[in-house]
């Protein structure tokens, strides 16, 4: 009985959200889209208790084919972890602009207080219910910087890993080499080539006599000796393989 009632009042819900009590026409808080203020409000609050109703009772498959409806239980059944336990629904905050109407509900909990924004479009039909978690800014920075080491961390394991892999490629011949069997053949040095040794040749002197008698001959000339007796030549420097 009470899925049949719960399941009845999404159904006017949505219908209401169509209509949005475009029958009002008080010219003081009416608008383009023929809904006041209070309409919004209204309609607000029996959006909302429907969600906490259906999470609840765990009903969330019997809405698994609206997606608006399914992400509104969604969104506020992942927010109850942060918030804790909903001590009142405070204040509300109507926005009627050009594009459609936002209703804005502040929800007071005992761990974080949230704001349920819920959205409707030009024809006031019923388009996003979304649960906002209100964080403070010391545990915004707090998840910034755990995201922030997360990502780095995951970088760098990936980036080592990454190494270990390219070290191991170095393994890879050899657990080759241990499968097939296989040696590599040391290459053999050539053997050293004898070099055959030539003996010095013998020096011919039968010029180098000649030639000093002709030195001998010459100093004798010079100093005006009658004979080259008592001259000694002790060497004789070639230029070239010119001689003297």
């Amino acid at each position: 009985m009470k899925k049949k009632l719960l399941v009845l009042g999404m159904a006017l819900i949505c219908i209401f959200g169509m209509t949005a009590c475009s029958g009002n026409t008080n010219e003081t808080t009416s608008n383009t889209y023929g809904i006041t203020e209070e309409d919004a409000i209204n309609y607000a609050d029996q959006v909302i208790d429907s969600v906490r109703s259906i999470v609840d009772q765990n009903m969330q498959e019997q809405y698994a084919g609206d997606a608006v409806v399914s992400a509104a239980l969604s969104s506020w059944t992942g927010a109850l972890e942060d918030i804790g336990e909903v001590n009142s629904i405070g204040d509300h905050e109507v926005n009627i602009g050009d594009d459609g109407v936002t209703i804005e509900v502040k929800v007071d909990g005992s761990s974080h207080d949230a704001v349920i924004e819920i959205l409707l479009d030009e024809d006031l039909s019923l388009t996003s219910i979304t649960t906002n978690v209100e964080y403070t800014f010391g545990e915004l920075m707090t998840n910034a910087a755990l995201n922030t080491v997360l990502g780095m961390g995951t970088v760098f394991v990936v980036l080592i890993l990454i190494c270990l892999i390219i070290y191991c490629f170095g393994f890879i011949p050899k657990l080759q080499e241990a499968f097939t069997g296989r040696k590599k053949e040391e290459p053999t040095a050539p053997a050293a080539v004898a070099v055959p040794v030539q003996a010095p040749a013998e020096e011919d002197l039968t010029d180098d006599y000649e030639l000093v008698a002709v030195i001998a001959a010459a100093v004798a000339a010079c100093e005006g000796a009658a004979s080259t007796d008592g001259f000694v030549v002790r060497s004789i420097r070639r230029a070239g393989n010119r001689k003297w």
